[in-house]
């Protein structure tokens, strides 16, 4: 069982990814809208993955007995003054989230609660690869600077990456389990 202080920081932590996912869709709607397809996809993959963090640790908190809580969610920027700007909010925020992860743990570790420890080292573990990620295509993005021709070769291999909902945690997993399709629930 969850103390409430923990409860509160893991509702607070869920939002924040939320957020998360949020934001990177603001980012692939900003590079549709400059035509670079491929960065917006890359976001798009972004905002997926995030979306899955959320429902991981809402998931997590409605196991150990206790209630998620849907927080607002902050309104992100729209746009920013080159990929570059973008790219570099991206490795500011992953940093900055890593930072807020290694909080949780100091919570679940004032709170004694190991089992809440345990469970955040897979987001303190994911957080390493997303700040090497982030890092990596920021440094790509700089090096193609206002060459059109190497940000058009950037744009082409981010838009490569490919997302798919782990398995738990599709969007209509009961839909599924009853022989619906997301285009039968159009209808």
């Amino acid at each position: 069982m969850l103390s409430e202080k923990m409860f509160e920081a893991l509702n607070v932590q869920a939002n924040r990814e939320l957020y998360s996912s949020y934001l990177y869709l603001s980012m692939s709607y900003y590079f549709e809208s400059v035509k670079l397809p491929g960065f917006a996809s890359w976001m798009r993959v972004q905002a997926g993955e995030e979306l899955v963090h959320t429902m991981k640790m809402l998931d997590y908190v409605a196991s150990a007995g206790g209630r998620a809580k849907m927080l607002a969610v902050e309104s992100p920027r729209e746009s920013w003054a080159s990929p570059v700007d973008a790219f570099q909010q991206v490795w500011d925020h992953e940093r900055a989230v890593s930072g807020l992860i290694r909080a949780l743990v100091g919570v679940s570790e004032a709170e004694k609660d190991e089992a809440t420890k345990s469970f955040l080292q897979w987001y303190l573990d994911e957080q390493v690869e997303e700040e090497e990620s982030s890092d990596n295509v920021l440094n790509l993005v700089k090096a193609a600077g206002n060459d059109n021709s190497a940000l058009q070769a950037a744009d082409a291999k981010l838009g490569q990456r490919r997302f798919k909902f782990p398995r738990g945690f599709e969007i209509f997993p009961y839909a599924a389990s009853l022989g619906l399709t997301i285009g039968s629930l159009k209808r």
